[in-house]
C-alpha cells in the first residue's frame, strides 16, 4: 500500500513541477498573408487574433498558461509552405500548427509536419490528398469530394443546368480537383460539361470565354479563388453570356465582391459558414464577439480559423502534454467538439470531420445564405 501512495504522490509532484516549468505554450501559424489569394490568410488571422483574445491560456497542470501563435508568410507558394513549417518547428519549437489555407500549400506543409510528427490543422484546405496516408494532418473543413457533389447537385436540381462549362486553374490542386468531383457527379447525372484553361494571376480570359460561350452553356462553374472568379464573372457578362455562375469555397472573400461588383450578383458558391446559419450553439456568440472586435460580418476563413485554435487547445489540455505526439493523439480522439462553423467529430483513422456545407448567393452586394446541407 505504501508503494501505492509513494506512486501518487510522484505522479502529483511531477505535474507540479511539470506545470511551473512551462511558462509559454507556442503554436505555429502558417497562411498565405500575401500573395494572390492574400485574403484568405488575412481572413484566418483575424480568425486566430479574436480566438487569442477570448482564450489567451490553455490550462495545463492546474496552471493557466499563456498561449502565443508564431505567424509566418508562406506567400501562396508552394516551397515557401514547406520552409515555413520547417521553420515553425526546427526554430520556433511549437507544438501544433495551423493553416495554410489552400490544397497546394498545404499539400507541401503537410509533408513535412508529418516527416517531423507536429500536428498540423487546416481551417479550408479541401483536397482530400491533403490528409490521405498522413497521421499528423486534420482538418476544420469539408474535403472536395462532398462540395464537388454538391455543387453538381445544385446545378442539375436547382439551377436546372445541362451543359456547363468549367473554367480549370491549372496551377491549382484544389482547383483541379474540385473538378474533377464535380465532373464525375454531373455527369452521372445526365448533365455534359467541358473545360477552358488557365493558370493563377491571368487577367485576360476572353480567348477562353470566347470559346466556351461558342458551345452555349446555361451554367460557368468556377472552382477557382475568388480574383479570377470576379474577372471572369465580368468579362463573361461584358460578352454577353446570360446564365448561371456556380463556385466553390474559393469565392468566400470580400474581394470576390469589390472586384466583380454588379458582375458577381447572383453568382451561386459553396463554403463552410455563414453568420446567419445556426450551425452549433457556438456560431450566435462568435459572431456577436467577431461584429463587436471587427465591426464587420465574419467570414468562413476566419471562422474555421478561430475553430482550429481552439481545437489545438482542447487537445492540449485533454493531452496535459506539450509533447506533439500526445497532441496530434488528443486530436484524433475528438469527438463532438461544438466548432462556430459546426461540430467536428474525427473518425477514427481520419483527419477528415463530417461537417455541413453551407450555400450562399452574391445578392445587392452582400453574401445571403442559402441554405445548409448536413450530411
Amino acid at each position: 500500500m505504501k508503494k501505492v501512495y509513494v506512486v501518487i504522490a510522484l505522479v502529483i509532484a511531477f505535474t507540479y513541477v511539470f506545470a511551473a516549468e512551462i511558462t509559454e505554450v507556442k503554436i505555429g501559424a502558417g497562411w498565405e498573408m500575401t500573395g494572390p489569394i492574400a485574403g484568405f490568410g488575412q481572413m484566418s488571422w483575424d480568425g486566430v487574433k479574436l480566438a487569442m483574445k477570448l482564450r489567451p491560456t490553455v490550462r495545463i497542470g492546474g496552471k493557466d498558461v499563456p498561449v502565443k501563435v508564431v505567424l509566418l508568410d508562406n506567400k501562396g507558394d508552394k516551397a515557401e509552405a514547406a520552409n515555413v513549417v520547417k521553420r515553425l518547428i526546427d526554430v520556433e519549437k511549437v507544438v501544433a500548427i495551423l493553416g495554410p489555407c489552400t490544397s497546394s500549400c498545404a499539400l507541401a506543409a503537410g509533408a513535412i509536419a508529418e516527416q517531423k510528427q507536429v500536428a498540423m490543422v487546416v481551417n479550408t484546405a479541401t483536397n482530400p490528398l491533403v490528409t490521405q496516408n498522413r497521421r499528423f494532418i486534420f482538418r476544420a473543413c469539408f474535403i472536395d469530394p462532398m462540395q464537388g457533389e454538391l455543387l453538381a447537385k445544385f446545378a442539375w436540381e436547382n439551377l436546372k443546368s445541362k451543359n456547363v462549362a468549367i473554367m480549370v486553374d491549372v496551377a491549382q490542386d484544389y482547383v483541379v480537383g474540385l473538378a474533377n468531383y464535380f465532373k464525375k457527379k454531373f455527369a452521372q447525372l445526365g448533365g455534359k460539361f467541358f473545360e477552358e484553361y488557365y493558370n493563377t494571376g491571368d487577367q485576360d480570359f476572353t480567348a477562353q470565354l470566347t470559346d466556351a460561350l461558342s458551345r452555349n452553356p446555361d451554367t460557368i462553374f468556377l472552382p477557382g479563388y475568388y480574383s479570377e472568379i470576379a474577372l471572369i464573372c465580368k468579362q463573361a457578362r461584358e460578352l454577353g453570356f446570360k446564365g448561371n455562375f456556380l463556385a466553390g469555397d474559393g469565392a468566400d472573400a470580400p474581394e470576390l465582391i469589390q472586384i466583380g461588383g454588379k458582375f458577381v450578383e447572383g453568382l451561386f458558391y459553396t463554403t463552410y459558414f455563414h453568420q446567419d446559419a445556426d450551425l452549433s450553439p457556438a456560431t450566435k456568440p462568435f459572431v456577436e464577439a467577431y461584429v463587436k472586435e471587427y465591426n464587420r460580418r465574419p467570414d468562413a476563413f476566419g471562422a474555421l480559423a478561430f475553430d482550429a485554435y481552439n481545437l489545438v487547445l482542447d487537445a492540449i489540455e485533454r493531452a496535459q502534454s506539450l509533447d506533439p505526439v500526445a497532441i496530434r493523439d488528443a486530436i484524433a480522439a475528438t469527438k463532438d467538439f461544438q466548432g462556430v462553423g459546426g461540430a467536428i467529430t474525427f473518425p477514427e483513422g481520419s483527419g477528415d470531420p463530417i461537417k455541413p456545407a453551407v450555400i450562399n448567393t452574391v445578392k445587392n452586394g452582400q453574401f445571403t445564405l442559402m441554405t445548409v446541407v448536413r450530411p
